[in-house]
């Protein structure tokens, strides 16, 4: 029975694989992970170093199996998992593209509250409100949550999202100043996309999954305030951790959630 040609580039240490594929990348180390999860790893990679940017189509399968010096099919699966973690789209046609918070159906990702009647698109967009936005030293559980050292420089950005002119999410955001140098208050309110949009088409910085805490809480005076409820109004609290690229943490995100009118969604499978 044939067997696909190795490449004489492949190191003479990594393991031959079913069908006699081996990965073909000069220098690399002994790896005992299947083959397509090594190619996802090297295709990630390359969307963290900013090879193929958000929005941007990524080279077809044949031409990253010539790449690679692998099979089509093994680059197949690496991409059909890339797309289910939502990093890549598959569009019919046209090919693969980098997936990007602007586009429409990913747009609220991340979110969950939606209302008990309709549904996000139906509500429309948010009034978004910028409260503030601020540079600060990290306290030590700012800095433990986006593995920074206390005292190192963050952003902290308050604003608080309306529908139909009520006051419904007010949100504390945390981010590391460094990546996120720049960003003002000003950017913030005269960009009318989604925010992630925003950090990725000027900050070059794209979160691809994230961590949260849920519970329920009563305001403190200040949340109370802006969102215009009571003393004794019950809040949905929604602690998130954002994560970009090889599991760096980029934000994290306070959420007070006022649910009259609003429900908390989450799609499990």
């Amino acid at each position: 029975m044939a067997t696909q040609p190795t490449s004489s580039l492949a190191h003479p240490a990594n393991p031959t694989y079913a069908g006699g594929e081996t990965l073909g990348m000069p220098g690399l180390t002994p790896a005992f992970s299947p083959l397509y999860q090594q190619i996802k790893g090297l295709i990630l990679k390359s969307l963290q170093s900013g090879e193929w940017k958000p929005g941007e189509s990524i080279p077809s399968e044949m031409d990253l199996a010539a790449r690679y010096r692998v099979s089509q099919g093994t680059v197949r699966k690496a991409i059909d998992e890339l797309a289910a973690d939502n990093l890549l789209v598959r569009r019919q046609g046209k090919g693969t593209f980098v997936a990007t918070h602007a586009e429409q159906h990913v747009q609220y990702r991340f979110l969950k509250l939606v209302p008990d009647r309709g549904n996000l698109d139906s509500e429309g967009p948010a009034q978004r409100e910028i409260v503030d936005c601020k540079r600060l030293r990290a306290s030590a559980d700012i800095a433990r949550a986006l593995a920074l050292r206390t005292g190192d420089a963050v952003l902290q950005v308050r604003r608080v999202l309306s529908f139909a002119g009520v006051p419904t999410i007010l949100e504390d955001l945390w981010l590391p100043g460094g990546p996120f140098k720049g960003l003002t208050a000003e950017r913030l309110a005269d960009y009318h996309g989604p925010m992630y949009a925003l950090f990725e088409t000027e900050f070059g910085v794209r979160m691809v999954r994230a961590d949260e805490k849920i519970r329920a809480v009563l305001p403190d005076e200040a949340q109370s305030h802006l969102l215009k409820v009571s003393a004794g109004t019950p809040l949905l609290s929604v602690e998130r951790v954002a994560f970009t690229y090889n599991d760096t943490p980029m934000e994290l995100r306070r959420g007070f959630y006022r649910t009259e009118s609003h429900h908390y969604h989450n799609a499990l499978s």
